[in-house]
């Protein structure tokens, strides 16, 4: 999309590697994980940087593209590219909920729709939900039973409308405003906050799985890194 920013973002791609982390995002946490385990490449989902002016240690994605550098650890980030991709974030969100025949929305292809195999109860719904995707907890609206879903990895509840016009009965996505909760409840949809990072983690795997069989000489590790935030209950 216009916005983002997704390719080579740091390193020399003459480099050689023998290993590479994949992670969510790229953390000063993160970036050490791949020292220590020898990873001259991190492939992440979210950009290290959108418009960067300088690189110094006084703002994030310059202090973290200074440590990659003089680490000699290159950075690959894709974004909005891996959120439409087929097989990506979407499909994999899609597929990690049982959502059959998952369907590109138009014109964006990036949000998916699909059905469950059978109508559900909405609080059955919400806990395969919670345990499939290892959510601490959810934010919801809603009490209709479930059965025609549209999944948005990451922040997506601007795409509100484009739900409600396939006839979707619920919509799973994350960091989901106040006054989009409201106008759900107003058109009975149900509408589930799963999280960012729990609703964009599953292609993760999948990244692993396309890359060890791309590049069978590679060593491949998930990083450790995980949610930021937690619920106290």
């Amino acid at each position: 999309m216009d916005f983002d920013n997704v390719g080579l973002l740091a390193g020399d791609p003459n480099w050689e590697i023998s290993c590479a982390m994949l992670s969510l995002d790229i953390t000063t946490a993160v970036i050490r994980e791949a020292e220590q385990h020898g990873a001259g490449l991190i492939i992440s989902h979210h950009p290290l940087f959108f418009s960067l002016k300088s690189a110094t240690p006084e703002n994030e994605g310059g202090k973290h593209l200074l440590e990659l550098l003089t680490r000699r650890i290159a950075a690959i980030c894709m974004h909005t590219n891996l959120d439409a991709a087929n097989g990506g974030v979407n499909d994999a969100l899609a597929a990690s909920l049982h959502i059959q025949d998952a369907a590109s929305f138009e014109p964006d292809h990036i949000l998916r729709f699909g059905y469950l195999e059978q109508e559900t109860a909405l609080d059955d719904f919400l806990r395969e939900v919670k345990t499939a995707l290892n959510c601490d907890g959810l934010r919801y609206t809603g009490s209709a039973p479930v059965r025609k879903v549209a999944v948005g990895g990451g922040s997506c509840g601007s795409m509100l409308d484009e739900v409600i016009r396939t006839g979707c009965d619920t919509f799973i996505t994350a960091d989901i405003k106040y006054d989009v909760f409201l106008r759900a409840a107003e058109l009975g949809l149900n509408l589930i906050d799963a999280g960012h990072f729990n609703t964009e983690n599953v292609v993760i795997p999948v990244l692993k799985t396309w890359l060890a069989e791309a590049f069978p000489d590679l060593q491949i590790l998930i990083s450790s890194h995980r949610a930021p935030e937690h619920f106290f209950i």
